[in-house]
């Protein structure tokens, strides 16, 4: 059904089939492209956040890592995000039947404080508190591509071996190498290759696996 409103015409929705029917539009602009069974919530999500169709073809999957992060989190597995934005946005009760929780330290004085003494990012000092944790983690970077170097080196040095890095940091500077580098990493990786990303759909990805699961129950 639809409805006039001025000049426009508008479809007519109820409130709590929004996002059934914006799925439903992606599915069908979509067309007939086909993406693995496991991969297709995710990258459908990513694209309901963002309206942004270019998630089909930039977001990069390594081998076997939907199951491994689905595992992850049902065996208690947390997440670190690079902004209060992304942890926010993080469905935080159905982490929490697993045992998880997030985390997010950039607002922390004391990694405030050691960033600037260093002169480094919050977000590479962020990724160092994280690597302190005795939690098995996953990594979920929408906003710093030094938070993604920062990740690399720690693991290059054994201080870390995450269970699964979500690499979608949006911006111009580093941005793209930092992406590249973490797919070089050894570790489990969602990466948005190119430029797009953001926090809000950092938080999409950790959504679409933890609606995966619950689905799965």
């Amino acid at each position: 059904m639809s409805i006039k409103v001025g000049n426009i015409i508008l479809e007519q929705v109820l409130p709590q089939e929004i996002e059934k029917r914006s799925f439903e539009i992606i599915t069908e602009e979509l067309g007939n492209r086909k993406f693995p069974e496991d991969q297709e919530p995710i990258i459908k999500r990513c694209i309901h956040t963002a309206a942004d169709f270019d998630y089909a073809d930039t977001l990069c999957f390594s081998d076997g890592v939907v199951k491994l992060a689905k595992e992850a989190i049902k065996n208690g597995a947390c997440i670190v995000t690079d902004t209060q934005m992304g942890k926010s946005g993080i469905n935080k009760k159905v982490l929490e039947k697993y045992g998880g929780q997030v985390y997010c330290f950039m607002s922390d004085e004391d990694v405030a404080q050691e960033a600037k003494t260093r002169k480094i990012t919050r977000a590479a000092v962020s990724m160092e508190k994280a690597a302190t944790l005795k939690d098995d983690l996953i990594f979920a970077v929408g906003n710093a591509p030094t938070a993604l170097v920062k990740l690399y080196e720690l693991i290059q040095e054994g201080k870390i071996t995450p269970k699964l890095i979500i690499g979608v940091p949006v911006g111009f500077v580093n941005v793209v190498q930092a992406k590249e580098l973490i797919m070089t990493a050894g570790i489990p990786y969602i990466v948005a290759r190119g430029r797009k990303g953001g926090s809000n759909v950092a938080a999409a990805i950790c959504n679409a696996l933890l609606y995966q699961i619950d689905k799965e129950r």
